[in-house]
């Protein structure tokens, strides 16, 4: 079993001890959070952010504004932390409310303080091979193989979801690792078929416990991004545990695999962008190496 929990609290603890060197003239590094809108679930990951980002000493900001602000008033505080050189990383917690264009938004943000890796340029950077911001899930995902002993280079990896958020990314990111890679979709023919062949298989596409153990080549590794609730109130993922855990070699859990490094992993990005913009850290390209 991989153990997302133990390996998120591990970079954590780096992320902290990092922090706790200090960035040049003594600052911090610093988080910026806009929150738009009473949306529940919103409010509990904002709320799980901003702790994790006080707990490993960043200074924090938590823009909070009500859900019929004016487009152009969102815009000029994402301009505003922009300019601001006490921050280091802007996140704008999705989903908006209606009538906000979230895309338009999100490219307002400074690409350098992008932690959410969402920015177009960010986008290119990653598919390209240059320095970037990258999306925290899928970075979480390649931390997870690294820490637990997975060979990349060479296998055969299938991803299936295509999402902007995960599916993508992580196919870049792995591509980057010299695997070879397939992306698979709601109009992929055969797909068991398919998932058999995959030495890594990444399930994200949030349909609760789509994949069957005997779509899971014996010994491969699979991590599953989906978070799913039942009727019954139980969360699993988008990969049946356990059928899969008879047949694969290293597995993610839900909850406790995939979902404590997403925030991990934010923290990262945010200090990673911090010692960039102050010339701490050597500006290199880190695609696949999270």
């Amino acid at each position: 079993m991989i153990d997302g929990k133990a390996i998120a609290e591990r970079v954590r603890a780096e992320v902290r001890e990092r922090a706790a060197s200090g960035l040049p003239g003594g600052r911090r590094p610093g988080l910026a959070v806009i929150l738009v809108g009473e949306d529940p679930a919103s409010q509990v990951y904002v709320r799980n952010k901003d702790k994790a980002a006080r707990e490993v000493g960043f200074e924090v900001r938590t823009e909070r504004l009500p859900a019929e602000v004016r487009p152009e008033r969102l815009a000029g505080l994402i301009e505003s932390l922009n300019r601001d050189p006490a921050v280091d990383g802007i996140l704008l917690q999705l989903p908006l409310p209606k009538g906000l264009d979230a895309a338009r938004l999100v490219q307002a943000i400074d690409p350098d303080k992008d932690v959410d890796g969402l920015h177009p340029a960010n986008v290119a950077r990653l598919w390209i091979g240059e320095p970037g911001l990258f999306p925290c899930t899928p970075l979480g995902c390649l931390e997870l193989l690294d820490r637990s002993g997975v060979e990349v280079e060479g296998r055969r990896a299938v991803v299936l979801g295509r999402s902007l958020l995960v599916g993508k990314p992580i196919a870049a990111l792995l591509l980057a690792r010299q695997a070879t890679v397939t992306i698979a979709h709601s109009r992929t023919r055969d797909l068991p078929t398919l998932c058999r062949e995959a030495e890594i298989l990444v399930a994200a596409v949030g349909r609760p416990e789509l994949v069957r153990g005997d779509w899971i080549r014996p010994g491969a590794t699979v991590l599953d991004v989906g978070i799913n609730r039942l009727a019954d109130g139980r969360l699993v993922g988008d990969v049946c545990f356990p059928e899969a855990r008879e047949r694969a070699g290293r597995l993610t859990p839900v909850p406790g695999g995939v979902g404590p490094m997403t925030i991990a992993m934010l923290l990262l990005n945010t200090l990673r962008a911090a010692e960039r913009r102050c010339g701490a850290a050597p500006v290199r390209s880190e695609v696949g190496r999270a």
